[in-house]
């Protein structure tokens, strides 16, 4: 913690003309969790970003989706073109989703994915979404770094359950780009952006050098960048050991290569901060090693004679950085000495829910809690093959029996359970988004259709619609500048979402050398109540 420690921030920008040339191509296979957990919101969420990212593909590339749990499916054997049919046919299959395959099994499906051969000039680049964590992370990560060579891994950790050793050695070992979604956080913006690195060129032959004074050594605290995508800072931490004189100078050194183009970038600094700095930028260091030696020690297994431990264990005490090895503890601040005593328990209530049953379907003979006295008919006292429940029984009027009843026949409480999620899953489901109705009416191509649909999303009638129409507008067309001024009238704050589906929506209209756009564009703002200009649309 005496050396001084540099903090290198690289923030690419890599030239437009390179971009471009490699936007419309890859192979993308989107592997998802189907387990058990990831029921109710997350499921929902997962289809709403499936969505998304088959309406945002371009054309010509190749795709496919798999889902997995204690076993996988498939929507085709292998990745198949991109076009209208095969997305619209992908699209029903992802309607259909459940989180129904059991537990979490990713090397298997895994394993199939990398023994499909790859597409010639279709770079593969494979988004797997998971919620859980699984016992084999290395091997899986392992495997990951097998196949790195073929492909680029994308990860994505749905929820705080999410393995992050698992997340992030995919990433890494992947050259990808790892993203965890919590909370509040929409899962659909964070994987936006990825595809948006995934159909950025692959950087290659990347390198650091360090030019120093002869009496100044470095050690890099970081693990090496194996990714590099524009828009996405990464960062480097190294240790310098050594004295040098009051003016002295280092110069660090990048180079990488991206789609044959060699890019060199240097940067010199002074090896005395002009003021004292404090140790933040050490304990981050410090934190970024620590994590590399808990995977170390992780992955070793604690077979190198606890020496990772004892430096990690070490490392952390000196730095102040907690690890997974120690701990904080609270001390008096009066006497410096450690705060001594029994932990003490505290119990937090929580709230009841309400308990459903007969009320709420009308069922006369749901059970709502275990002990739910509940009224039946005297003929299904009399069968005890037929009912097979116990309890305290006693006539009642009416020839019916009260029943405190603890257990029910498995086939009747089934079928009741079944019936009530049905309903519960009905009254919950909310209202259509008009943001993702306006995406889910998107072609392959990147055109709307003129329809009644479209009309709803936008919020208007097929009247209000074809009435302000410009005469000589052809209907795609002017559907398609309609969707276009709607998205960026009123979800601007979710444009990292529907970027690519409006460059589509572009680039199609660009192709159909229509004559009338700006009028289009007018009639549109007119028609919505904004003022949207041509140029903002990419026209």
């Amino acid at each position: 913690m005496g050396d001084s420690v540099v903090m290198v921030s690289l923030y690419p920008e890599f030239p437009q003309s390179v971009m471009s040339s490699v936007a419309s191509c890859g192979e993308f296979v989107f592997l998802m969790d189907r387990s058990g957990s990831m029921s109710n919101t997350r499921i929902r969420s997962a289809k709403d970003t499936l969505l998304l990212l088959l309406k945002s593909l371009p054309m010509g590339c190749y795709f496919n989706i798999y889902g997995f749990g204690s076993r996988y499916e498939h929507i085709f054997p292998k990745s198949v073109e991109y076009t209208q049919q095969t997305m619209e046919e992908a699209l029903k299959s992802v309607e259909q989703i459940q989180a129904n395959l059991g537990g979490t099994a990713i090397l298997e499906p895994l394993k199939h994915i990398y023994s499909q051969p790859c597409i010639p000039s279709q770079p593969r680049q494979l988004f797997v979404f998971t919620d859980g964590e699984v016992g084999n992370t290395k091997e899986v990560i392992d495997l990951v770094k097998k196949n790195s060579d073929s492909h680029r891994c994308f990860s994505f950790g749905i929820g705080e359950g999410a393995s992050s050793a698992l997340i992030n050695g995919m990433a890494k070992e992947g050259g990808g780009h790892a993203q965890f979604i919590t909370g509040t956080d929409r899962m659909q913006a964070k994987v936006m952006q990825s595809l948006r690195f995934a159909l950025q060129p692959t950087v290659v032959d990347f390198s650091v050098t360090w030019d120093l004074p002869k009496e100044v050594s470095v050690t890099v605290l970081s693990p090496p960048i194996t990714a590099l995508f524009q828009g996405q800072r990464s960062l480097i931490y190294a240790q310098l050991t050594g004295q040098s004189s009051e003016a002295a100078e280092g110069c660090v050194t990048v180079k990488y290569s991206l789609a044959g183009h060699p890019s060199e970038n240097q940067l010199h600094f002074s090896l005395r901060p002009a003021e004292d700095t404090g140790l933040t930028v050490h304990r981050l260091g410090a934190r970024t090693l620590i994590r590399s030696l808990e995977l170390e020690e992780r992955e070793s297994r604690g077979q190198q004679d606890g020496e990772v431990k004892k430096k990690l264990v070490r490392l952390s005490v000196q730095s102040g950085v907690s690890s997974s090895f120690t701990a904080f503890i609270a001390v008096n601040k009066d006497n410096s000495r450690v705060i001594q005593g029994p932990l003490v328990r505290r119990n937090i209530p929580t709230p009841m829910t309400q308990r459903f049953g007969s009320v709420l379907l009308g069922h006369p003979r749901m059970i709502g809690s275990p002990m739910e006295m509940c009224s039946i008919p005297d003929t299904y006292g009399k069968k005890e093959g037929n009912l097979r429940c116990g309890g305290y029984a006693k006539k009642a009027h009416g020839g019916q029996r009260l029943f405190y009843r603890t257990r029910c026949r498995q086939e009747e409480q089934t079928a009741a359970a079944d019936h009530l999620n049905a309903r519960i899953a009905l009254l919950k489901q909310p209202p259509r988004d008009p943001f993702m109705h306006l995406v889910s009416l998107q072609k392959a191509s990147g055109s709307w259709l003129l329809d009644p649909d479209l009309a709803t999303a936008l919020g208007k009638t097929s009247e209000q619609v074809e009435k302000i129409k410009p005469r000589t507008a052809n209907s795609e067309v002017w559907a398609t500048i309609l969707a276009l001024v709607w998205l960026h009238a009123f979800k601007v704050d979710a444009k990292d979402e529907w970027e690519f589906l409006a460059m589509k929506a572009a680039s199609w209209i660009h192709a159909q050398n229509a004559p009338c756009v700006s009028e289009c564009v007018e009639s549109g703002n007119v028609l919505l109540g904004c003022g949207i200009k041509k140029e903002d649309l990419g026209l």
